[in-house]
């Protein structure tokens, strides 16, 4: 249960990340799980969504780009960020900004979970 939500809080989300469930990404990506940590529907975020995303040892996310930015902070592990073809590496600390349009994928390159965060638009289909 979250810790804390509701109107008695103006409409603001207190949460620890590990009350919201991971769900698995999906067979593209192999690995990977991803947490909605703020949603623009469920939480009334209007402007942007924050995730959680984790990706096993040997695991990475589909080789794809999409019409919307994201912003990514590591918080963990060892990885890599291919960058239209080139390959970036990534620890804990490192920022990301993935523009829309740009060719991009993640994989963990350690034998620890890779995690981090990603903030997209909550507007994702109309940007």
């Amino acid at each position: 249960m979250l810790s804390e939500m509701g109107n008695d809080l103006g409409g603001a989300k207190l949460a620890h990340y590990t009350e919201i469930p991971a769900e698995p990404f999906g067979e593209e990506a192999p690995g990977v799980s991803i947490r909605v940590l703020i949603d623009g529907e469920r939480d009334g975020a209007p402007v942007y969504v924050l995730r959680m995303i984790e990706i096993a040892a040997g695991g990475n996310t589909p080789d794809h780009s999409h019409p919307f930015e994201h912003e990514n902070y590591v918080l963990s592990g060892r990885g890599s960020l291919m960058i239209e073809g080139e390959w970036h590496p990534l620890s804990e600390g490192h920022v990301a900004f993935v523009p829309a349009g740009v060719r991009h994928q993640y994989r963990n390159d350690g034998p620890v979970p890779f995690t981090f965060l990603c903030g997209v638009p909550a507007s994702r289909g109309q940007a």
